[in-house]
């Protein structure tokens, strides 16, 4: 390839160039007498200006430097989408079909896990006290009115509170290639109070602070997950075994097929996205959830409207006081009527703040104290309604129409946790925590709203083998509430950190709010723990062997950085120009002579800044390059497309004939595909073209067209397309565990990185340099 049509270039590399203005003063000054030279002499000087200035303006073509402003646009970091009264309304009409389809069939089944026998009127009361306090205290009070509000540019859930603090505490180190995507924000010292200036500097130099919370992120994703394969098993599985209601003969391993089935196409029409799910979804959840009203309405008026007295939070103490440790243990089944709130804050992405208080305060929120104090009502009167606490006590004549809405609101109910941990997914992604998978986007209007293909089908996977393998909700219940609590009390802890950090409240005013919810999150926390032996196991191992995994990606990629680091460096430290316009690497690499091939040269570029690992390896490893060279970055953007005339910017490097393409599309724009070398050519082009009137005046002007020239010979001729592949092999001296811990960090990398085939570039053009890094 060295040898093949090898030109050199006829670029010079001067340090001292003499200006226009130094002409003219010259002349002046002569004509003023200030200076003894002859009018011949006069006329040299300035024919060897001209000369010199033809060098010079060759050279300033080349005098850019790698760092350019333009690079990193304010547009390019992720902001909260704006949205008008109408898209607000139609988001809060889309979450009421998304988000409370969990929280809300909690009506099913909360009595009859809270007590074991028919409870007295006392018990009664007592317990429908601690659901109505203990849902408007997690839910209104702490997610909507508080929680909502600790958002990441419109992300939701602890791991976003993380990635926030983030931004405004040194407290995690970045992919350096997907560093200038983050927007910092971290305030100067001398802008600090005193107690927040201490605890930030303790934080920032605690490795262990640091670690804590790192993995307190990562465990709020992971129990959240978690949720996600247990939660669809168990509300789909419940809904199917209530046809045994009125079909006492159906067999077991029908409700399971039935169940299995269900859960099947739940998944499969995942790819449709919200936007379309919800067509029938929130339907479905509107009227469930305005059923259960007038169904606790009717037994209100027509039963015991004194049930009311549960308003009075003294009734709940006193409840728990009277009972001591089975008043403790029956928290177990009160949390259910709050269960899906984990999921209602990491849903935040596909939605935003007003929609789901909108929602939630104006419709899902009073349906549901009606739907608990109207049953409350009725199991006044027939405590033995307690075992089936829906059915038992809808309205006369409604019990068919009640099973069907109630299998369709089961069924929905799954899909709050699905949504959340796609959108969990995708923020871990960005943090570096798994591997790049596919995402797509399901809606141009409504950005955030996400579709993971490789996470729904092993979420499918695992919900299908959980109801397959627990086949009754007993089990499943018992599973079920320790990873919702766990979130909640990392929400509570996380976003205190948010509240002193970034909305700077004063301590006196964040310590005995976050008291008190910790400790309300405690008492449940513990009751659940109770379940652990009887199957919550499950999700706190199923939680931690995910969280596992994540953290180790996560450590073989900050040692990829480390390795990688002395690779950015800027292009003018890899290669020198010399004067007779020959060049050679630098000293530090060896000062080989470069020769150059015809053709132009596509270097994929994963940085968009410095020099693209695979050009400097291609260079040091050949001495050659071609004569026109392209480092191509694709910068993707969280909207659905970017405007022609904003999408290309093209940046002249320190290398003769060496330019940068940064692409910013959006992720319905398609940019690689066959004709992409054109694409690149035209861009280039229209950019040197560009340049020309600004220079109509200037010597420089030939120098322009003559770049014109060479791009279009060049391009003809030949475009090849250089894509890296790096290897990695663990350092001999590692410790055995660093050595079992990067070689499934290294398995996990072969087996999910992007081939070369996936690229839709003409093979025959694609030209794979590999490199090898020791980590």
């Amino acid at each position: 390839m060295a040898s093949d049509d090898l030109s050199g270039s006829n670029q010079k590399c001067e340090t001292r160039h003499i200006t226009v203005q130094e002409t003219d003063q010259a002349f002046e000054d002569s004509s003023r007498g200030t200076t003894t030279i002859i009018a011949d002499s006069i006329v040299n000087m300035r024919s060897n200006l001209i000369s010199d200035m033809l060098i010079k303006g060759k050279n300033e073509l080349y005098a850019t430097k790698d760092e350019d402003p333009d690079l990193r646009r304010s547009s390019d970091f992720r902001h909260k989408q704006a949205h008008n009264k109408r898209n607000l309304l139609l988001l809060a009409y889309q979450s009421i079909g998304v988000i409370y389809g969990d929280i809300g069939t909690s009506p099913l089944y909360v009595y009859s896990s809270t007590f074991s026998e028919a409870p007295s009127k006392q018990d009664l009361i007592g317990v429908l006290s601690l659901i109505i306090w203990s849902m408007s205290i997690m839910v209104t009070f702490k997610y909507v009115c508080i929680i909502l509000y600790a958002d990441n540019d419109g992300e939701g859930g602890s791991f976003s509170t993380y990635a926030l603090l983030s931004r405004y505490l040194n407290i995690t180190h970045r992919d350096p290639r997907e560093a200038t995507m983050v927007e910092m924000k971290r305030v100067a010292t001398g802008e600090l109070d005193n107690p927040r200036r201490l605890f930030r500097q303790r934080l920032e130099r605690s490795v262990f602070l640091r670690r804590l919370l790192k993995v307190v992120g990562i465990i709020a994703v992971t129990a959240v997950i978690a949720d996600g394969i247990l939660t669809p098993a168990q509300s789909v599985l419940g809904a199917v075994q209530g046809i045994q209601v009125v079909k006492p003969g159906i067999s077991k391993s029908i409700v399971i097929g039935v169940t299995d089935a269900i859960l099947f196409f739940l998944f499969a029409i995942q790819p449709l996205g919200i936007s379309r799910m919800t067509i029938g979804f929130s339907p479905i959840v509107i009227i469930w959830l305005g059923f259960n009203a007038v169904s606790g309405t009717y037994n209100l008026v027509k039963y015991d409207a004194s049930v009311f007295r549960a308003f009075n939070p003294a009734l709940a103490f006193d409840f728990l006081t009277r009972n001591g440790y089975d008043g403790w243990r029956t928290l177990g089944g009160v949390l259910l009527s709050f269960t899906g709130v984990e999921a209602l804050f990491a849903d935040l992405g596909a939605f935003n703040r007003q929609s789901i208080q909108l929602s939630w305060l104006c419709w899902a929120y009073p349906c549901l104290l009606l739907a608990y104090i109207g049953q409350a009502a009725y199991i006044s009167v027939d405590p033995s309604a307690f075992s089936n606490p829906f059915f038992n006590t809808v309205p006369p004549g409604t019990l068919y129409p009640a099973l069907v809405f109630a299998l369709l609101a089961a069924i929905v109910a799954s899909q709050a946790i699905i949504t959340a941990t796609f959108q969990l997914l995708a923020q871990v992604m960005k943090l570096s925590y798994i591997p790049q998978i596919k995402i797509i986007h399901t809606s141009s209007t409504f950005h955030g709203q996400l579709y993971i293909p490789i996470a729904n089908w092993l979420l499918m996977i695992g919900c299908i083998l959980v109801a397959s393998i627990y086949n009754n909700t007993t089990s499943l219940g018992n599973a079920y509430g320790v990873c919702v609590m766990i979130v909640s009390f990392l929400d509570t802890s996380m976003v205190a950190l948010t509240a002193f950090f970034i909305w700077r409240l004063p301590l006196w005013v964040i310590s005995p709010i976050w008291l008190a919810f910790a400790s309300h999150d405690s008492a449940y926390l513990s009751s659940a723990l109770e379940k652990v032996p009887r199957g919550a196991w499950f999700t706190i191992a199923l939680a931690a062997v995910l969280a596992i995994i994540f953290l180790i990606w996560r450590f073989g990629k900050e040692q990829q950085w480390a390795a990688e680091a002395q690779d950015r460096f800027p292009t003018s430290e890899l290669i020198n120009c010399t004067v007779d316009g020959d060049m050679h690497l630098s000293k530090r690499f060896g000062s080989s002579r470069i020769t150059r091939f015809r053709g132009m040269g596509i270097f994929f570029d994963k940085a968009g800044e410095t020099t693209p690992i695979i050009f400097s390896q291609f260079a040091m490893k050949l001495t050659a390059l071609p004569d026109v060279m392209v480092f191509f970055h694709l910068r993707p953007l969280e909207r659905p497309s970017v405007p022609l005339e904003e999408r290309y910017s093209v940046f002249r490097l320190a290398i003769p004939q060496c330019y940068r393409l940064v692409v910013r599309h959006g992720y319905n724009d398609v940019i690689v595909q066959a004709d992409l070398a054109n694409v690149i050519h035209t861009q280039i082009r229209v950019y040197l073209l560009n340049q020309i009137p600004r220079n109509k005046t200037s010597l420089t002007l030939h120098n322009l067209e003559d770049d014109v020239d060479q791009l279009d010979c060049s391009y003809k001729h030949r475009v090849l397309y250089f894509v890296g592949k790096e290897q990695m092999k663990i350092r001999p001296t590692s410790s055995i565990f660093r050595k079992i811990v990067l070689s499934i960090f290294l398995w996990i990398r072969e087996n999910t990185r992007q081939k070369i085939a996936e690229l839709k570039l003409p093979q025959d053009q694609v030209i794979e340099v590999g490199f090898l890094k020791e980590i």
